[in-house]
């Protein structure tokens, strides 16, 4: 699957959107992701997940992850249907008074695992979900996004797959040409 297939299937979905918006890392941007468009469509969703996990079994060789764990609540689809094309269990981390936090399920000393994520732009509820795993002695196999909006620059110490690798214009608030327009800005949440 070549990246313009992949943002055409953004775009057909209105996943990939265009106007003044507040990140969850506090950035500001003209195009915003919202993933959750493209995943309400399973057979989109299968397609785009079956790709990452080509992508991830090229790039791990001996692959032994046993779970795809996610965060709440965007990558639960993409944790989901990562597993599912991999042929795994998975589990996800959730909120508790704004952190992510193991309340369901439970990671074994020494379980491999893969964390899947729908978008990432700084990196920090993967690296929350990735020290989850650490503390509970999991192994850290892969990290796998749809989109890195990082551009390539949100790096973990594991190996990291994505289907989109863009970076679009980000702005700290005070220099937001965006505001400074009087532009309305949209909080499409995480």
């Amino acid at each position: 699957m070549q990246e313009q297939e992949l943002l055409k299937a953004m775009e057909r979905t209105a996943a990939l959107l265009e106007g003044h918006f507040e990140l969850r890392s506090g950035l500001h941007s003209d195009r915003y992701f919202q993933c959750a468009n493209v995943l309400r469509y399973p057979r989109e969703s299968e397609a785009l997940c079956a790709e990452l996990a080509a992508r991830i079994r090229a790039g791990v060789p001996g692959l032994a992850a046993e779970t795809v764990i996610a965060p709440a609540m965007g990558g639960i689809l993409v944790g989901h249907e990562l597993a599912r094309a991999l042929n795994l269990k998975s589990i996800f981390a959730e909120k508790q008074d704004g952190k992510l936090v193991m309340h369901r399920f439970k990671i074994k000393p020494g379980e491999r695992l893969i964390v899947a994520e729908d978008v990432i732009t700084r990196g920090g509820r993967t690296q929350e979900t990735i020290d989850i795993v650490e503390a509970c002695g999991g192994k850290v196999e892969a990290v796998a996004v749809l989109v890195d909006r990082s551009g390539g620059k949100a790096s973990f110490k594991y190996p990291m797959f994505s289907l989109l690798r863009l970076e679009p214009k980000t702005w700290e608030p005070a220099q937001c040409p965006l505001c400074k327009q009087g532009l309305p800005m949209v909080h499409p949440g995480s």
